[in-house]
């Protein structure tokens, strides 16, 4: 089911000082675009946005001033990663395929790791193309049967109906690797005192031939 969005128009400026201003006043500016229609500058309150971020939302229904269908296209965030300083919504029906993004859950402890191994995450999520009706939450797969040197890869992943594989097949998002041996070198001894030799008394035939 798709999350319910209010939304406001934005009739005055547009500029950086303004979206500035917006987001002080605890909104977060944004734009939908799309089906050859005029774009529509929109605001969006904080807190509705973070609930986008938490239940992971790709399709919702935007109510207020605008009503329609939208795809959560993209999150602009600020250079930390922490706050969201602008969403682009494109308009969508709910039987048009779209390309989206979908978060990878990895499911148990792999028997690599068990072992001794090094378990590795190589990536987070996968692209996926499917109805905006169809686009799931999120896509599991269970690594508890990867030993030591094997690994998954994308194609490895269970999709749902109507959800097809744009990512690489051979994409690896999940492997196990062997501990590095770090050889250590010998010690060298400190401190130790270098070995005396006695000189040998001189030949008493040789002293008297000597004189």
């Amino acid at each position: 089911m798709a999350e319910v969005v209010k939304v406001q128009k934005r009739d005055g400026s547009l500029g950086t000082a303004a979206s500035r201003r917006l987001r002080k006043s605890g909104q977060v500016p944004a734009v939908l675009y799309g089906h050859k229609e005029a774009n529509e500058h929109l605001s969006i309150e904080q807190k509705t946005v973070e609930a986008i971020l938490r239940h992971h939302s790709k399709i919702v229904e935007l109510e207020g001033d605008v009503k329609d269908t939208a795809l959560v296209s993209d999150l602009q965030f600020d250079p930390l990663g922490i706050e969201v300083l602008h969403v682009d919504l494109q308009r969508v029906n709910m039987n048009e395929k779209v390309v989206v993004t979908v978060p990878i859950k990895f499911k148990g402890e792999s028997k690599g790791s068990k072992e001794g191994g090094i378990a590795i995450e190589n990536a987070s999520e996968v692209e996926v193309e499917c109805p905006a009706v169809a686009i799931p939450n999120q896509l599991t797969i269970n690594i508890a049967s990867v030993a030591m040197g094997e690994h998954r890869s994308a194609g490895d992943l269970a999709l749902p109906a109507k959800v097809e594989l744009v990512t690489p097949a051979e994409t690896v998002i999940f492997h196990v690797e062997a501990p590095r041996v770090v050889e250590e070198e010998p010690a060298e001894e400190v401190g130790a005192e270098p070995e005396m030799v006695e000189a040998s008394a001189p030949d008493e035939s040789e002293e008297a031939s000597a004189e």
